[in-house]
């Protein structure tokens, strides 16, 4: 018991960083080869780097909030919820492998993001699709991991945890 107890916990802090440093590799190599506002495309432009520094949330919503409140908002919160959240995936042992996966998601990529706030004081965003009817926000691999979290955890919900589980931790 105890070993699978060990199992699940690396399982869990293998995936958190995994999220967390591809998050911030990627960001790291934006930094440092792309300019402000540089536009490359790929995959005949549908896909295209930009980069820019998002001092607000998803689609720099709040940030013409004064310092403090934004700090408040979108640092210390959400700091606050993710560290309740990442303790609840530790303790509680009866979440399903898509609930541990999709938590993991959610909570690895809100902490990537919040690391940036901390250290440059903004996020770095720099991923732009064109889907042709739509083009999506410049967003981040933290923004893709929240959404991946997201989707898995409403899968699963969907499915209602039974079938899509093989393996229990």
């Amino acid at each position: 018991m105890k070993a699978k107890q060990i199992l699940r916990t690396l399982l869990i802090v293998t995936m958190l960083s995994s999220n967390i440093g591809c998050d911030q590799i990627s960001k790291s190599i934006v930094r440092q080869r792309i300019n402000y506002n540089e536009q490359i495309g790929l995959m005949n432009n549908y896909v295209t780097l930009t980069r820019i520094e998002n001092t607000g949330a998803f689609l720099s919503l709040g940030n013409s909030l004064p310092q403090p409140i934004r700090v408040l908002l979108l640092t210390i919160l959400p700091l606050c919820v993710l560290g309740l959240t990442l303790i609840y995936l530790l303790t509680k042992r009866n979440l399903s492998n898509l609930t541990i996966v999709g938590i993991c998601f959610v909570v690895g990529g809100g902490f990537g993001n919040i690391y940036d706030r901390i250290i440059y004081g903004s996020v770095t965003d720099f991923l732009r699709i064109d889907f042709l009817i739509f083009q999506t926000g410049i967003f981040n691999m933290a923004d893709v991991s929240i959404v991946t979290g997201i989707f898995i955890l409403l899968l699963n919900s969907y499915f209602g945890g039974t079938k899509l589980n093989a393996v229990e931790f």
